[in-house]
């Protein structure tokens, strides 16, 4: 064949393919009297510019490049190449070696370069070879989308998913990040992944990926006819084809089907339409946004929006929050004269860090009054935490879109939706390493270096430095349990002097001496404590447990539930008032709810179909009728009624397995002739206790985990209006679950376990089978003991290894792979990235462990004098776990105002009320105290040693031949009677086994305890608190001279500033009046 034949050959193959393309770009081309495929559209570029840059492969992200113009004007940020971040992603590019690129790109693909004529550029003689294999890449592409619709529609439920990949090839390198931002700027990190769109607030996107858009190799014929024609880059073509088809294969494996794709592709274009919205939204209020490529972050598909609060903005809106800034500094003399203050001076910390700043009067900002406040540097004068307000009450409130003809906004709703994957404040920096000296202080440094690390357990903590950082709602709960710290530290020094004089009254103690007496507790023959299994037993068998039990149940047991009942007290009016100490030294006299907590919550939003007018913003709101949440809300009572019962039901479980196992113990300890020493201080009963107590413990960690999962979704079921309401409504869930789940075995202890026992012949039986349990002759506090032990301190051990451990072992799961490969780096919003999310309910649950550990506390501490110190050693760990953990784990929290500890104060105070009830009731019900009392008083004989035949007085006698036959022991003994615990008649009275008087002395003396205590405890608590002030007297007075000085502050400014507005309108006014004379003289001389 000639070369004129071939010429003509190859342009008739070139002009069929391009006619079989018929794509939207060849009709435009068309309609403008172009050949087929000499042009591209620019809309039809920028579409699939586009999507290809959602690609996860190499091909994906050279095809985003090329549509550069077209992807900034529809997604600012991400879709610009270079992998540089750029202040405005709006800007247009420079020229250079990219306008180069971009040429060149243009020039392969088949397009002019900038200057030509696009009418007459390309010629088909002149067509290069690459230009056919895209046009016939095309043409495939197109063919295979179709061949994909038609499987679909015949096989609609056949799904592929396309596997995220990481790119191929070796990752271009990021620029190093400076170490330290300027200050005058807040940022706020949004990332974004390609599936993902992440604000200094870093948002971070969502982008999504569609499979349809996967490129196929030319067809077998058409390689053959180019081949018969001679082609030279045949072989290439074939290579390609052959790499091409083995990637094909990869993402077929993978691929979701068209249907799918589809959908997923018009939630991503909602998305991106969303976003460039609110980011153009975020630029109208001022914000500076800058967006670092999906190419510098470290998996390659993550984009991060760093926002930027210029001084503008951070004035505008701090006069918009009310926030209040120093004027001038305070005159008033700090109250530093403490007692003993050189004994705690090893406790304190370095001023500069305790008091990073000096006490000012403030008053609040106004942008056009800034000469008024004291602002020496602007990068410094707003705090950390008031700049990171600031950012995000203004992502709260950004409108990206309308809705059902209504404005929706808040970075909140985006979250919810997808659009962006996360949002979160930046820290200072890194933890380990302080600030250069040029760079601002490194805050987070200091933090972990002066309050986050173990070694520092006694120092104070540092809870100015900890408000600036973190915000005012914190650092309360910092203060709070600082304060309950400190409060615990004389509770447990009385609560240990307490233990130490029962351990040394244990010689002297007339009770247990007569039980371990061979001639006394050696001679009494107790009656069994099972049917059948169980044999008689001697009193001494337990004199190990009966010095245990002296050990809590002694007199001072009286004297130390009195004291705690009068501590709850101090603790709460004390802490009333150091808290309105608190509010006066960070600004919270005049607070008002934070706007964030009173929003309407988009769940709320979405569910509700109707509105209504709000009276106070008069405007309509979505409104949503009680009948339509009503049967949420009887759901949600019925499944946390069932979510006690379940309680109750594993508490009988527990109760069913001890008394099952006890005759077992029993028998076995009575066989085995090995453990015959181990039965002298592990009795059955003390075996069955243990092993029941951690059984116990272990069901209820396992129905607090799930617990925690279904009370968060019934309260969403409930659709909360405000995040407010959905707090509370959680906080009383949890609470009434977490209160029946850990105290209900304490409740059972120590109030019903032995009280409806019943005497031998005739006991009671739990459902008919099991014979109910019975109390140690020394009484039930040892049991209950032991089951607070092991509750209070399983928990408090399971609490502080799961916060410390398991967002260490998530992050570092996170960082694994940049761990992996040195050679990248990894940005600082990379790494807050990868750190555990602290979340909107996580002083929620640090909250309500301490308000747990309170109860294990107060309520049952009669029974335990010890829970305070192991509850004081626990929060000076609780502490620096929650420091190390917020400091080294966490992202950081949003920061948030908040003047108290809000509900968790009011449960305080019914805790404190309920709890001298309980321990009123301990002491006379559980405890041995009472009886002991009404034998010495009413009941001895013996004026030498009062409490001597106690023990003989308090156990009742039983005849033998009257025990029925299902219940006597197997083994038969030479006992015609043996003793049990209870106040009844003899088998020789003629009402046998009946209560006797005494039994009626001890209960009358029990109820009139109870009684007297209850209203002793009452009458103190009431007085003390009348007694205590809420706000101290000097703060009051601090308050009032704070309010006068700052009058007279603006008083003086205002005169001042009127002053020099009537000097300048009278200077302005007499150079006017001068000015019209000489008008008027010069006017007199031209006219003469």
């Amino acid at each position: 064949m000639d070369e004129d034949g071939t010429d003509r050959l190859r342009a008739q193959l070139t002009g069929r393919l391009a006619a079989e393309i018929g794509s939207e770009r060849g009709e435009a081309a068309a309609q403008e009297n172009q050949e087929p495929g000499t042009g591209a559209s620019p809309v039809g570029w920028d579409q699939q510019g586009l999507l290809r840059s959602e690609l996860p492969d190499q091909e994906g992200r050279e095809a985003a490049a090329a549509p550069e113009r077209g992807r900034e004007a529809e997604e600012p940020g991400p879709s610009e190449a270079g992998g540089g971040s750029q202040r405005e992603p709006g800007s247009p590019q420079p020229s250079g070696s990219r306008g180069g690129e971009l040429a060149g790109r243009r020039e392969r693909r088949g397009e002019p370069r900038e200057g030509q004529n696009r009418g007459h550029w390309w010629k088909p003689r002149g067509f290069h070879p690459g230009k056919i294999r895209e046009m016939h890449w095309e043409r495939s592409k197109r063919r295979y989308r179709e061949r994909t619709l038609k499987l679909n529609l015949k096989n609609p439920n056949k799904r592929k998913y396309r596997p995220e990949s990481k790119p191929h090839g070796p990752t271009p390198p990021r620029p190093v990040e400076p170490e330290e931002d300027d200050d005058s700027k807040e940022g706020f990190l949004l990332p974004s992944q390609t599936r993902r769109a992440t604000v200094r607030f870093s948002l971070q996107t969502r982008f999504c990926q569609s499979s349809q858009w996967s490129n196929v190799s030319p067809s077998g014929s058409v390689i053959n006819e180019l081949a018969k024609m001679g082609d030279p880059d045949v072989l290439e073509m074939v290579q390609q084809q052959d790499r091409q088809v083995s990637r094909e294969e990869h993402h077929s494996r993978a691929n979701e089907d068209l249907r799918s794709g589809e959908s997923s592709f018009l939630i991503c274009r909602e998305a991106q339409e969303r976003r460039k919205e609110f980011e153009q939204n975020l630029r109208k209020t001022g914000l500076e946004l800058e967006i670092e490529d999906k190419m510098n972050s470290e998996d390659g598909r993550t984009y991060f929006v760093k926002i930027h609060a210029p001084w503008e903005v951070l004035v505008t809106y701090a006069e918009v929050l009310g926030m209040k800034m120093p004027v001038k500094e305070s005159d008033i003399p700090s109250d530093d004269k403490i007692p003993f203050r050189c004994m705690l001076e090893p406790l304190k910390l370095p001023r500069d860090v305790k008091q990073p700043t000096p006490e000012y009067f403030t008053v609040q900002f106004t942008r056009h009054r800034q000469e008024l406040f004291l602002i020496q540097d602007e990068s410094s004068f707003f705090p950390s935490s008031s700049r990171n307000r600031i950012v995000y009450y203004i992502l709260s409130r950004c409108p990206f879109g309308v809705e059902d003809g209504k404005k929706r906004f808040g970075i909140e709703r985006l979250l919810n939706s997808n659009t962006y994957s996360s949002a979160f404040p930046l820290h200072d920096g890194q933890y380990w390493k302080a600030s250069e000296p040029p760079n601002p202080v490194n805050q987070r440094n200091v933090l972990y270096q002066n309050w986050a690390r173990f070694s520092y357990f006694y120092k104070e903590q540092p809870f100015n430095l900890i408000r600036d950082y973190y915000g005012e709602k914190i650092g309360i709960y910092f203060v709070f349990l600082g304060f309950y710290t400190e409060m615990l530290f004389f509770a447990a020094v009385v609560g240990l002097a307490c233990f130490i004089y029962g351990l040394l009254t244990i010689p002297k103690t007339s009770g247990s001496s007569e039980i371990c007496d061979p001639e006394i507790g050696g001679q009494l023959i107790m009656c069994p404590l099972c049917d059948e299994l169980c044999d008689y037993w001697r009193l001494n068998s337990t004199c190990l447990a009966s010095k245990i039990s002296h050990l809590f149940d002694n007199e001072s047991t009286l004297f130390f539930a009195i004291f705690m009942g009068i501590w709850v007290t101090l603790f709460l009016e004390f802490w009333k008032q150091r808290q309105a100490r608190l509010e006066y030294e960070w600004d919270l006299v005049d607070f008002e709810e934070e706007q964030q907590q009173l929003q309407l919550r988009p769940e709320f939003e979405a569910m509700c179909k109707k509105r209504k007018l709000n009276t106070v913003t008069q405007e309509m709101e979505p409104y949503l009728p009680l009948y339509s949440r009503l049967p949420w809300y009887i759901l949600s009572g019925v499944t946390v009624i069932l979510w006690m019962a379940l309680i109750v039901a594993c508490m009988v479980a527990v109760i069913v397995y001890r008394l099952s196992v006890f005759a077992t113990f029993a028998s076995f300890m009575e066989s085995e002739a090995s453990l015959k020493h181990v039965k002298s201080f592990l009795t059955p009963q003390i075996a069955t206790s243990l092993t029941g107590s951690c059984l116990n413990f272990i069901v209820i960690l396992i129905l607090n985990f799930f617990y925690e999962k279904i009370s968060a979704w019934i309260t969403k079921m409930e659709i909360p209006r405000t995040h407010q309401e959905y707090e509370s409504s959680l906080t009383l869930k949890m609470f009434l679950f977490q209160f029946v789940n850990y105290y209900s075995s304490c409740f059972y202890v120590a109030f019903f376990k032995g009280k409806f026992v019943g005497y031998p012949g005739k006991y009671t039986y739990l459902f008919g089978v099991w014979r109910s349990e019975e109390c140690d002759p020394a009484g039930c506090l040892v049991e209950l003991t032991t089951q607070l032990t092991i509750i209070m301190t399983g928990k408090q051990i399971f609490g502080n290894v799961k916060e410390a451990i398991y967002p260490l072992v998530l992050n570092w799961w996170r960082r694994r792979k940049a761990r992996t490969n040195s050679e990248k780096l990894y940005s600082r919003w990379e790494q807050d990235h990868d750190l555990e999310t602290f979340g909107s309910l996580g002083l929620f649950y640090e909250y309500l462990e301490t308000v747990i550990q309170f109860g294990f506390v107060t309520l049952f501490v009669a029974s335990f004098p010890l829970a305070p110190l192991l509850a004081l050693l626990n929060n000076i760990i609780e502490i620096r776990v929650d420091a190390w953990k917020l400091t080294t784990q966490y992202r950081r929290p949003v920061a948030a105002k908040a003047h108290s500890i809000g509900v968790w104060q009011d449960i305080l105070y019914g805790m404190a009320v309920l709890s001298v009830a309980t321990n009123a009731i301990i002491v006379a019900f559980t405890s041995d105290m009472i009886p002991r009392l009404v034998y010495y008083y009413a009941y001895s004989v013996n004026e030498t040693w009062p409490m001597r035949g106690y023990v003989n007085n308090s156990l009742s006698v039983f005849l033998i031949a009257d025990f029925p036959n299902n219940t006597v022991p197997s083994d038969k003994r030479d006992y015609n009677t043996c003793r049990y615990r209870d106040y009844r008649n003899p088998p020789d009275s003629e009402d046998k086994y009946v209560h006797n008087i005494q039994f009626w002395h001890v209960l009358a003396a029990k109820m009139t305890f109870i009684i007297i205590m209850e209203h002793v405890v009452f009458l103190i608590k009431f007085f003390l608190a009348w007694m205590i002030p809420d706000v101290p007297k000097d703060v009051l007075a601090r308050i009032k001279r704070e309010k006068l000085m700052t009058v007279k502050i603006l008083h003086d400014f205002e005169l001042n500033k009127l002053k020099e507005n009537l000097r300048l309108s009278s200077a302005s006014d007499f150079d006017r009046h001068f000015g019209i004379k000489e008008s008027k003289a010069n006017l007199a001389e031209s006219t003469t």
